[in-house]
């Protein structure tokens, strides 16, 4: 009897705290490009496709309110164009943002808060040592959340910090920023969503 009353106190904890959390997975697809070069003078920049995809665990405050850090890989970068040659300049990242998100009954959400990046690699045959090893972000965005799990969101991510870590050459300033649309799928586990 000890042991069942002990069983049906942890089963119900576990339910109780599940209730105020999920976990989640998510990934999709990244259009990306540098924003605030307007003085380049040889040089263009056009959007990049790219992706992301990672995990999230998200904190309940209350039925309408919760906070939401994830971890995400991040392809994002923009496709250079100058007089002489074309190519894609990529830079990796694991970004870390956490989301304050407004829920609705129906399953709708609004989200915003300040994400950090830490650059893993990029990709550049033109520039050396393109983008800093961090940058810091502002994303808001909207989405939609079944009861089953699965979801759909959209994001814009507006970089605050200077992407560029070279010298100003050939026309090119280092002082350009991240800005990237992200079109998520996603599905959580213990849905708390009323």
């Amino acid at each position: 009897m000890k042991k069942i009353m002990i069983i049906s106190a942890m089963f119900l904890t576990t339910t109780a705290f599940a209730q105020k959390f999920e976990i989640g997975a998510k990934a999709g697809v990244n259009i990306s490009n540098f924003t605030g070069h307007s003085d380049w003078q040889n040089a263009k920049t056009n959007s990049l496709v790219g992706f992301h995809a990672g995990g999230f665990v998200s904190f309940f405050l209350g039925n309408t309110f919760a906070i939401q850090p994830e971890v995400l890989f991040s392809s994002q970068g923009a496709k250079y164009q100058d007089a002489t040659h074309n190519e894609n300049l990529t830079i990796n990242y694991i970004n870390v943002p956490v989301m304050l998100k407004l829920r609705s009954t129906s399953g709708f959400y609004i989200e915003a808060g300040p994400q950090l990046g830490f650059k893993i690699s990029e990709s550049s045959s033109s520039i050396d040592s393109l983008a800093k090893t961090t940058d810091l972000s502002i994303a808001g965005g909207i989405g939609y959340h079944s009861k089953i799990g699965l979801g759909i969101g959209a994001r814009y991510t507006a970089g605050l910090s200077k992407v560029g870590d070279f010298k100003p050459a050939n026309g090119i300033n280092p002082n350009f920023k991240n800005g990237v649309i992200q079109i998520s799928l996603f599905y959580t586990l213990f849905n708390s969503r009323k």
